[in-house]
């Protein structure tokens, strides 16, 4: 670690220097972006985006047919229009004729082409190519054939209507790449990864560094006709260690920090969750809603599931707001909903449960009239969020009710919420696409893990009833309806207890303007610039 940490402070110091000296004094520091990743990039392949560190690379690199934007609504990228047809199964998507690809040997001497609809059914013939091993393959599970209609016109037909798919394809695994990279396999791609985004690669040492600079055939431009980007290179470090990342924001040697540490957060900032004022001077911070539930889950199945009357007690007897509060800094939104996270089209927020605690002891003691003892109830977790967990025993002890916790490895964990190993267990869920059915199928009978994400093994005949229902609805009004009166029933059985909502924190340099988080947590650094 601590050469990595040498490495990178060497390497700040390398890029300010081979920006800001070149043959021209354009590439001067307030025209790079800076920031530092703790975790580690495993590709630049938008087939591999599974990660949000590999999400955020490829979202800098990468278009596809449509994106989202920040209040979540699917807008043009590539695919300038689009129609569907009248039974949902078929989307004809027309291109626009001045998206190109970053210059590559591979079009010719220092050359390049405009994007067509056959780059696009390449592009997905290679997402599904089980030689491939992508991550994103499932995105396509329900597409039954498409087809490059002529240049400018790409034609997707599904198996089923499924009106959440235009949120599927804004996804990174959907980018479009040039087939001319692949003609000697997949090396040449990994080693120079081509799309048509607004920053291109310009080197990645593993672990250590990773550099883009500017689109200059990029596309995009602002509302007053300039080019975007504005800035001129994006360089990334890897300072595996947050503390030491926290370090650098405050010295200056990145422009921004995303979430929150224990090693850092209580002295950036207040109890209350405001920016400590020490900082105020250098920083500016910013709380985005995160399309992401954090809650405890029940096993369903088996003599060891935890009675209904128990579930909705332990629901009734956590004090979230508090929680909230002191523990988490308000860095989150009290989960009195149901699994639908705020902001998204079918969020209720009276779907749950509010704390009463008396509430819980009434249906503690009408369990323990009929049943006798009461079981002790094992919560499993990792160790990140032992604290919280700490404080739930607390809460729950005041009811009457025993909780222990059991600590795991996250590989543990990971393999027990697939298996049904766990009665009980911390999770997390966050929105891969923004419709609810992304979060209400993990109630759906047929989804049962491990095959599927139903990690609860929730079952219930109207609920499924509905969850069909609503993909034969298109309209977005109706369907909002159903997925509202699927999230209520679903919590009136109490399979989970949500406890909140997520918010990401990111801090950024004073100089830095025109940065935007979505509430899918996607790094977007098209508009932002830097002051001197």
């Amino acid at each position: 670690m601590k050469r990595n940490f040498q490495l990178a402070l060497l390497f700040l110091t390398f890029t300010s220097i081979l920006f800001s000296c070149g043959q021209q004094n354009e590439y001067d520091e307030s025209k790079i972006f800076r920031l530092n990743r703790y975790d580690n990039i495993s590709s630049l392949d938008p087939t591999f985006a599974r990660t949000q560190a590999n999400n955020w690379v490829c979202n800098l690199m990468y278009n596809g047919l449509v994106k989202l934007d920040d209040s979540l609504k699917i807008v043009p990228d590539i695919a300038k229009s689009w129609e569907i047809s009248e039974d949902g199964k078929t989307y004809s998507f027309t291109l626009r004729k001045d998206v190109y690809f970053h210059k590559n040997q591979a079009f010719g001497k220092d050359s390049t082409r405009v994007v067509n609809a056959k780059d696009f059914e390449y592009s997905f013939t290679r997402l599904i190519d089980p030689k491939v091993g992508g991550a994103g393959s499932w995105v396509l599970n329900n597409v039954d054939t498409f087809k490059a209609v002529n240049d400018s016109i790409f034609q997707i037909n599904l198996k089923e209507a499924f009106p959440p798919f235009l949120g599927l394809l804004s996804m990174k695994y959907c980018s479009v790449v040039p087939e001319e990279m692949f003609r000697n396999g997949q090396e040449e791609f990994r080693k120079n990864p081509i799309g048509t985004g607004p920053f291109q690669f310009k080197l990645w040492e593993d672990n250590i560094k990773l550099v883009f600079r500017k689109n200059p055939l990029y596309f995009e431009k602002d509302e007053k006709g300039n080019q975007l980007p504005y800035l001129e290179a994006v360089s990334m470090t890897f300072l595996p260690e947050k503390h030491s990342e926290f370090l650098q924001l405050i010295q200056g040697n990145v422009d921004m920090m995303a979430d929150l540490d224990p090693s850092y957060k209580n002295e950036i900032l207040t109890p209350i969750g405001e920016l400590n004022p020490k900082y105020e001077d250098i920083l500016n911070f910013h709380k985005f809603d995160y399309l992401s539930t954090v809650y405890l889950c029940f096993y369903l199945e088996g003599n060891e599931a935890v009675d209904e009357r128990l579930r909705q007690a332990i629901n009734y007897a956590i004090d979230k707001p508090k929680m909230v509060k002191y523990m988490m800094n308000n860095m989150a939104t009290v989960a009195n909903g149901g699994f639908i996270p705020k902001g998204l089209p079918g969020f209720t927020e009276n779907a749950g449960y509010t704390y009463q605690p008396q509430k819980a002891r009434e249906l503690i003691q009408a369990y323990q009239n009929e049943k006798g003892n009461l079981p002790i109830i094992q919560l499993t977790t990792v160790q990140e969020y032992a604290d919280v967990c700490e404080y739930i025993q607390a809460q729950l002890a005041k009811v009457g009710l025993n909780l222990a916790i059991n600590v795991v490895p996250g590989p543990t964990m990971r393999d027990g919420k697939a298996t049904g190993k766990f009665s009980f267990f911390r999770a997390n869920w966050g929105a891969d696409y923004p419709d609810a059915e992304n979060f209400l199928s993990l109630y759906y009978s047929k989804n049962f893990a491990p095959e599927g994400p139903n990690y609860s093994h929730y079952k219930n005949a109207k609920f499924d009833e509905l969850y069909e229902k609503a993909f034969q609805i298109s309209d977005e009004k109706e369907r909002e309806v159903l997925y509202k009166e699927m999230d209520s029933l679903m919590m009136r059985s109490a399979p989970i207890v949500p406890l909140f909502y997520d918010q990401t924190s990111i801090f950024l340099r004073k100089n830095v303007h025109g940065f935007t988080m979505s509430p899918v947590k996607l790094l977007d650094l098209t508009r932002v610039y830097k002051t001197k």
